[in-house]
């Protein structure tokens, strides 16, 4: 009966969980760490025009701080932390408000110039966008109040937006350390495929072995030991009282 339960709701699990997800459940890739960048203090951050990203400026590397995670690209690959020189981890996708961001935004920071316009950006410490980050986004602080910066700043519409998100996601699957990546990926998924069925087979399997052979032998002799004891006492006492009354030929005869 317990059989029965348990086939029937793995029957379930099986019908409702699609079979690609049930398989990546297994995957686990690991990737090398980008390498430390030292810095002397806590880095300055400038906020990006039409976006809440935060960028360092004054590196060399890409380095965005949003949502409360610092952000970083290396060799194709994303990377967070909670902290700007430490406790990287790899991060599986790509983030969603990496497409909100111009690529040649370091070219107009040089200009001081976002679009044609005058670009006055502020230099924020590090301690204060921390603090404040999620009240600015909330009360939408830097395009209310501070209109980013940008003199005579006017948002984008919306279709814009979208085309070009749609443009730097292409730009960015084209890059040739993504797709390596990717490569990589593809292969790393192919292999451990083989290595969880034949484990789960062994499990399934020799788990069963043990339990099976102790519960049919020992029973067994317990029962076949007693028996053979209560009867064959009695009929040793009844051999005498068969003899009074009127006994069988083959008794009689061995009697005598």
């Amino acid at each position: 009966m317990k059989k029965l339960l348990f086939g029937t709701i793995l029957l379930a699990l099986v019908s409702v969980i699609p079979i690609p997800t049930m398989a990546q459940v297994n995957i686990q890739i690991s990737f090398p760490l980008p390498p430390p960048i030292v810095f002397a203090a806590p880095p300055e951050l400038i906020v990006l025009p039409d976006t809440y990203v935060y960028v360092a400026p004054n590196i060399n590397v890409d380095m965005y701080f949003y949502g409360g995670y610092w952000w970083r690209f290396w060799e194709g690959r994303w990377y967070r932390s909670r902290y700007y020189d430490r406790g990287w981890g790899y991060y599986n996708t790509v983030p969603s408000w990496y497409f909100d961001v111009d690529p040649g935004w370091r070219g107009y920071y040089s200009s001081r110039n976002w679009y044609g316009h005058s670009w006055s950006y502020e230099r924020i410490p590090y301690s204060r966008v921390q603090q404040n980050w999620s009240s600015w986004e909330k009360n939408k602080y830097w395009e209310k109040q501070r209109t980013w910066g940008v003199q005579g700043y006017q948002p984008r519409p919306t279709q814009q937006r979208q085309e070009l998100r749609q443009q730097r996601q292409q730009q960015y699957i084209q890059k040739p350390e993504v797709q390596k990546h990717q490569e990589l990926i593809q292969k790393q998924k192919i292999e451990p495929k083989v290595q969880p069925k034949q484990q789960i087979q062994k499990q399934q399997i020799e788990p069963k072995k043990e339990p099976q052979v102790q519960k049919q032998v020992e029973p067994k002799q317990k029962q076949i030991e007693k028996p053979q004891v209560e009867k064959s006492q009695p009929q040793q006492q009844k051999q005498p009282q068969k003899s009074q009354g009127k006994p069988e030929g083959g008794e009689a005869e061995h009697v005598k």
